[in-house]
């Protein structure tokens, strides 16, 4: 029998070994990495396990395991991330997007017809994965996105034309919306750092060493970016506009409070796919209409 590595037997090894190190998600990092490091496809995998790996593959490939052992996020590793339905880059200068932050996206797309024109804002875009990610979505909307970070901006606007969409968006080193011209946009949306300053230390090693400290420190308390924010959207939104912004799990009560302090009406928190709270917004809650799935189970 041969000892030569095949697709099977180097995917099955490093899933022992980032099992061993308590890496979260070990089969599917592993994979992600093999894809990479052998350039195959989940298809190639599973049609055809007993595909030889060389030794120059075999090599990358463990260097790339050893750096996830040692706390680095897959999307660090390869320098792209999926969101969405999208493709981005990433860098060390912008936050890796997260699946938790698709729900701005349940909730702002509920709020627009598939064909219907409409602006765009994203105040701190990073990586541009919100606002990209509505653009691909919904073909009559235009967007601008905004970051302090002139590096941050950079990677935005190559992924934004990685994606084809440079025409529809705009990207802008300013703070929050400072510049903008009031009652401007239909739809404002935010991701801002909304962890307290003193949890920072305690994050997972993954986000902590990681992601930008910039995109992730909200303050004593968590809330500095919403204090700023909220007078901010109310002056940029138009009168019969939608707002959506992420918040941490346990933010829910205390930013509903300071939207309804700023004016706005009909505030409330949508929860996400782990029924946590996740965004607060005057739009649809797409979920409040959607079927209840825990009486199938």
């Amino acid at each position: 029998m041969s000892d030569t590595p095949t697709l099977l037997t180097t995917w099955k090894t490093a899933q022992t070994r980032l099992k061993a190190g308590r890496i979260d998600s070990p089969s599917i990092d592993s994979r992600l990495l093999l894809e990479a490091a052998c350039d195959v496809s989940r298809l190639d995998i599973l049609t055809d396990p007993y595909r030889a790996v060389t030794a120059e593959q075999a090599a990358a490939y463990e260097a790339m395991i050893d750096r996830r052992l040692k706390r680095e996020p897959v999307s660090r590793i390869l320098g792209r991330k999926g969101f969405w339905k999208i493709m981005l880059s990433v860098t060390p200068d912008v936050l890796s997007p997260r699946p938790d932050t698709e729900t701005l996206l349940d909730v702002g797309l509920a709020a627009f017809a598939p064909h219907q024109a409409f602006q765009i804002a994203d105040l701190g875009t990073g990586s541009g994965a919100i606002l990209l990610a509505f653009l691909a979505e919904r073909a009559g909307a235009t967007g601008v996105g905004t970051d302090i970070s002139t590096e941050a901006l950079a990677v935005a606007r190559d992924n934004a034309a990685s994606l084809g969409l440079e025409g529809r968006a705009a990207f802008l080193r300013t703070e929050w919306a400072t510049g903008f011209e009031d009652q401007s946009f239909d739809l404002v949306v935010s991701n801002p750092p909304y962890i307290p300053t003193a949890d920072i230390a305690g994050l997972d090693p993954e986000v902590r060493d990681h992601d930008p400290h910039l995109a992730l420190d909200g303050g004593p308390d968590g809330l500095e970016a919403y204090r700023q924010l909220v007078p901010e959207i109310r002056r940029v939104m138009k009168p019969d506009g939608i707002f959506a912004v992420e918040i941490g799990w346990d933010q829910g009560d205390a930013v509903k409070a300071l939207f309804d302090e700023g004016g706005f009406d009909d505030v409330k928190v949508v929860l996400d796919l782990a029924n946590r709270s996740r965004v607060v917004t005057n739009g649809p809650d797409p979920r409040a209409q959607a079927p209840d799935m825990s009486l199938l189970s």
